[in-house]
């Protein structure tokens, strides 16, 4: 019996590194998810505005965070600043160019746990162009189980980007456009 015991004991010690990890694929609910930016303009107000999450999938360690996947794609086209012609302005080949680029995409390549939250360290790509960028995040909230029977987790992230790099506008000047665009994040996750 001793024998036997010992034995199963050296297996289970043996193959424990070969147990399957906890990972889950979750998807972003575009119905509760999107996008919002804020610059200054004239450099005294802020100018504010949306986009859509068009999809993605977050491969989600449950066991390690840390060794999670972010893949977020960005609905540019969908820029909605509550003014038409704004918005027909940024729809346009001097800023996102969305008949050529209609979506964008911020893929991680890192994440770290901090005193406040996570880092998650990735590349944007937006206007055809990809820069690395640090987003800071607050969450997971939930899980919960939704309206439509499935795990929600949630997450807000923010971030602050330079939109020259990105080749936006480069003709306008800051005093008239700001040059830093603060971009929030918010994201309702499904399990798939």
């Amino acid at each position: 019996m001793i024998r036997r015991t010992t034995f199963a004991l050296a297996a289970a010690l043996l193959f424990a590194p070969f147990a399957p990890a906890q990972i889950s694929n979750w998807k972003p609910d575009t119905a509760h998810s999107g996008i919002d930016f804020s610059l200054l303009h004239l450099g005294i107000s802020k100018v504010r505005g949306h986009f859509a999450v068009a999809g993605g999938e977050v491969t989600f360690d449950e066991k390690d965070i840390t060794k999670s996947k972010v893949n977020i794609t960005i609905n540019t086209a969908s820029v909605d600043t509550q003014n038409s012609m704004r918005d027909d302005d940024l729809k346009s080949e001097k800023f996102f160019d969305t008949a050529k680029f209609p979506t964008g995409t911020f893929t991680s390549t890192s994440i770290k746990k901090t005193k406040d939250g996570l880092a998650i360290n990735g590349n944007l790509t937006v206007h055809g162009i990809t820069k690395p960028v640090v987003l800071t995040v607050d969450g997971p909230n939930g899980p919960v189980t939704g309206l439509d029977k499935k795990q929600h987790i949630g997450f807000s992230a923010t971030t602050t980007v330079d939109r020259i790099a990105f080749g936006l506008a480069p003709s306008y000047p800051a005093s008239v456009i700001g040059n830093d665009v603060k971009l929030t994040i918010d994201l309702d996750l499904a399990k798939q």
